[in-house]
C-alpha cells in the first residue's frame, strides 16, 4: 500500500493550507488524522473527509504530549508537520512570553512529534516525514528574525533527520512555499505584492506534499521560479540577495506583512 494512502497525521489541518493538505491526501483514500485549535473547523472538515479530529494547541505541552502519544499509538505512517504562526514582526516587540509560543508552535511541536513516531517507523522500516517550511527558511527578509529563525530550523532539522533514517526505510521532505493566495498567513494580510511577483494556491502545496511523499524528494518548493532563484542566490551570497531586495521594496513589503499579521501570532 501507498504511504499516501496510509494513516497519516496532518496538523494545522483548520487553516487553509492545511485543509487543502488534507483533501487532497483524503482524495488519495489516505485515513486522516487531523488537529487543529478550532474544534468546529476542526469537526466539520473530520465529517467531510471521514477523518478522526483530535483538537490540540500545540503551544500547550500538556496537550502535545497527549497528541504525540495517541499519534504513535494509530501507527502513523506520514506526518504532515503543516502548523505555524505568522512570527513577523521585529525582535523587540516580541514578548517573552509570545516568543515562547512562537517557538513552541513552529519548531518544538514538530521536533517531538516526529520523535514520538520514529520509533513504530523505523521498526516497520515504513514512514515519511514531511515539514511544511517557507521560502523564509532559505533567504531571509526584514522584520522577519523569528520566523525565519523556525524556518530555516525546521529545514535544517529535516534534511539532517533524512540522513539519519536514510538506513531505516524512512523518508523526510521539507516543503518550502513562497506567497500563498487564497489562503494562509500571507493571504490573509491582503497585502498587493509589487507587479510582477507571482503567488501559489494551497492546492499547489498540496499537491508539492503529495509528490514529495510518493517521490521521498528532499525539498520541493512551491514558488514561481524568480522567487525560487532569489531564494538560492541568497543561500549562497546573502549580503546581495538583500541589498537586491531591499532595491526592490522588502523593507516597506515586509514591514506592512508584520502590520497585519502583528493580531495573528
Amino acid at each position: 500500500m501507498s504511504l499516501v494512502s496510509g494513516t497519516v497525521l496532518v496538523t494545522g489541518a483548520t487553516g487553509g493550507i492545511g485543509s487543502a493538505i488534507a483533501t487532497l491526501l483524503g482524495a488519495n483514500d489516505a485515513s486522516l488524522i487531523l488537529t487543529g485549535r478550532r474544534a468546529d473547523v476542526l469537526e466539520r472538515l473530520a465529517g467531510q473527509l471521514h477523518a478522526r479530529a483530535i483538537v490540540c494547541d500545540l503551544s500547550r505541552r500538556e496537550e502535545l504530549e497527549l497528541l504525540a502519544a495517541e499519534a504513535a499509538s494509530a501507527a502513523v505512517d506520514v506526518l504532515v508537520a503543516n502548523a505555524a504562526l505568522p512570527a513577523s514582526g521585529l525582535l523587540t516587540e516580541i514578548g517573552r512570553d509570545r516568543l515562547d509560543r512562537l517557538l513552541d508552535v513552529n519548531l518544538r511541536a514538530p521536533i517531538l512529534l516526529a520523535r514520538a513516531l520514529l520509533p513504530g517507523m523505523i521498526d516497520r522500516r515504513r514512514g515519511h516525514l514531511v515539514f511544511v517550511s517557507s521560502l523564509a527558511g532559505k533567504a531571509a527578509a526584514p522584520a522577519s528574525s523569528v520566523y525565519s529563525a523556525t524556518k530555516f530550523g525546521l529545514r535544517g532539522f529535516a534534511l539532517g533527520l533524512r540522513e539519519d533514517l536514510r538506513p531505516h526505510g524512512v523518508g523526510v521532505s521539507v516543503v518550502l512555499p513562497g506567497f500563498i493566495r487564497e489562503a494562509g498567513m500571507f493571504a490573509q494580510t491582503g497585502v498587493v505584492l509589487p507587479f510582477g511577483v507571482a503567488t501559489r494556491s494551497p492546492e499547489d502545496v498540496a499537491r508539492g506534499v503529495i509528490r514529495a511523499i510518493e517521490r521521498n524528494c528532499a525539498e520541493i518548493e512551491i514558488a514561481p521560479l524568480t522567487l525560487r532563484t532569489g531564494a538560492s542566490i541568497a543561500g549562497l551570497a546573502p549580503e546581495l540577495a538583500a541589498r537586491v531586495s531591499r532595491f526592490l521594496g522588502s523593507e516597506r513589503l515586509s514591514a506592512e506583512i508584520a502590520a497585519r499579521q502583528r493580531h495573528m501570532r
